[in-house]
């Protein structure tokens, strides 16, 4: 959960900086922030739609530039190649709905979240579809090192 968190602080969004991580047997196959697709303009440089509109948190997904972190986790694996089939998402927040249903075509097995996102929708297809679902206290975020 560390890691998602590390992986969030990439994040070009202004409302939420979300992270994650898809793992399987221990080993971490890709990660993904949230923010503008590739080769575009972000929020930070061009502000935030969704601001500018007065468009709640949880409402019309489509109105924003950035991708989600779940999504950019499962794109990352589409273009290197790799199957995230079984594994297990660790993630800053809870999914929207959008991200839910991706996660379960992609066949991911389990999601580990700390952080609510308002879509209480997302968590009921999430069970309905077997993904197992496990929400954690936020974790220390301090990094030890030896030195």
């Amino acid at each position: 959960m560390k890691i998602a968190f590390l992986v969030a602080e990439r994040s070009t969004c202004r409302r939420h900086h979300v992270g994650a991580v898809v793992v399987r047997t221990r080993r971490i196959l890709t990660t993904g922030y949230n923010g503008a697709p590739s080769g575009v303009a972000d929020c930070l440089e061009l502000g935030c739609l969704r601001d500018e509109r007065g468009i709640a948190s949880g409402e019309r997904h489509e109105v924003c530039r950035a991708i989600h972190a779940e999504q950019n986790a499962v794109i990352q694996a589409g273009l290197h190649g790799i199957s995230i089939q079984g594994g297990t998402l660790y993630c800053t927040h809870t999914p929207c709905i959008l991200c839910a249903k991706i996660l379960v075509n992609a066949r991911i097995h389990g999601l580990v979240a700390c952080g609510a996102y308002p879509d209480e929708d997302a968590l009921c297809l999430l069970k309905e579809a077997g993904v197992q679902f496990e929400l954690l206290q936020r974790p220390g975020l301090t990094i030890s090192t030896l030195d």
